[in-house]
């Protein structure tokens, strides 16, 4: 898709998105055979109901029929919302995972690697993450800026319960060892 295209699309449907309290956050248009697949990915800090996605397609739909944004060759248009293991590039992004446990590639100024930790807030500047202890030790908390992280996605976790008491489990073990010690 050239440039101009992509930017013509956002003009139009931004807008659109905005005013179902959505954000827009990708637009692609690929072929597919004979046709061409226009994909709008949106989402909001609520997450995106599959409701909303057909209303938002309806509307996109009809207004994208009333222009020639979209050329004459026909397309299948398809309204989504960004997947589990979408890249964090935005601080919405952030702060939308706030409470997961992430998995982040550190910059060479942040010292490098690699670190899997749980976000505990976001704000404009960076993030902050507890780290999980190692062998009974409690968890120790980490700043990162956001020009220290050179990719950032959350890592799923089919039992997140379980994982968030074991941390708390974990951390009080370890608080209650440092006091014995004392």
């Amino acid at each position: 898709m050239s440039t101009t295209q992509n930017e013509r699309l956002r003009g139009l449907l931004e807008p659109l998105v905005s005013k179902k309290g959505l954000d827009l956050e990708e637009i692609e248009v690929t072929p597919a055979g004979k046709r061409r697949v226009l994909r709008v990915v949106v989402d909001s800090d609520d997450g995106v109901q599959l409701d909303t996605c057909a209303e938002l397609s309806r509307i996109l739909s009809e207004v994208l029929d009333g222009t020639d944004t979209m050329g004459g060759t026909p397309y299948v248009l398809e309204v989504t919302s960004p997947g589990a293991d979408r890249p964090l590039t935005e601080e919405r992004h952030f702060r939308r995972a706030r409470g997961r446990l992430v998995k982040a590639n550190l910059t060479e100024a942040a010292g490098g690697g690699e670190l899997t930790a749980r976000i505990t807030s976001v704000d404009a500047e960076g993030i902050d993450l507890e780290v999980p202890g190692v062998k009974g030790r409690r968890p120790t908390a980490r700043r990162l800026g956001y020009g220290e992280i050179a990719k950032a996605r959350v890592e799923i976790e089919f039992n997140r319960k379980a994982a968030e008491k074991r941390t708390q489990d974990e951390s009080a073990a370890a608080e209650d060892e440092g006091k014995e010690e004392a």
